[in-house]
């Protein structure tokens, strides 16, 4: 008899169903989060987040799945460890598969995050989970307008100089709002500097 694999020995195909079923077809479904972060009420300076996931040979892939999570414009994350004062009019968390798109790319709306006060750069964290990987990878994305913070940012400063530039997304002016590139590229020369958790 041949055993066969179970969710927890691989990341994907299995997360569609819950997580990004419109990707996969399953128009009967939603999923539990979206790229859409935001909300007419939200507070803070509205921004688009949006990228690739690039395989070894720079090749788009078309049904990974990526979830953000980051503080609000105050620098406040949505979370009971966070005891300041409360964010409720943002989760700060959004999860998309790149098939939800024709051109494969992620996409998130939400609010630039604002420095969480040790330290750290304004950053999204980021998880990318893909076919194929027996673990889901952690990542950061900063923002290439933030200089000076991302100088001083000690996860940044632990990063090699020379591959810095493979956690910074590119700001270019989209309309109504600023709008984020950053591709992740799993192998290569350009590949994306991953995180312990």
């Amino acid at each position: 008899m041949a055993l066969k694999q179970t969710p927890s020995q691989t990341v994907g195909p299995f997360f569609a169903y819950g997580l990004t079923p419109e990707q996969y077809g399953y128009t009967e479904m939603s999923s539990i989060a979206s790229g859409t972060m935001v909300s007419d009420d939200t507070e803070g300076t509205l921004i688009r987040v949006e990228g690739r996931v690039l395989d070894a040979e720079d090749t788009v892939v078309p049904d990974a799945m990526i979830e953000i999570w980051q503080a609000d414009a105050q620098g406040r994350y949505a979370h009971p460890a966070d005891s300041r004062s409360s964010n409720a009019g943002f989760a700060g968390f959004g999860r998309t598969g790149t098939g939800t798109n024709p051109e494969n790319r992620f996409i998130f709306e939400t609010v630039k995050p604002g420095p969480i006060g040790d330290g750290q750069a304004p950053h999204l964290n980021v998880i990318v989970f893909m076919r194929g990987m027996p673990l889901h990878a952690f990542t950061r994305i900063y923002f290439s307008d933030e200089t000076s913070a991302n100088d001083a940012d000690p996860v940044l400063r632990s990063v090699p100089e020379e591959r810095r530039q493979t956690l910074i997304g590119a700001r270019q002016d989209g309309p109504g709002r600023a709008v984020y590139v950053f591709d992740v590229h799993l192998r290569g020369e350009q590949e994306t500097v991953f995180l312990d958790a």
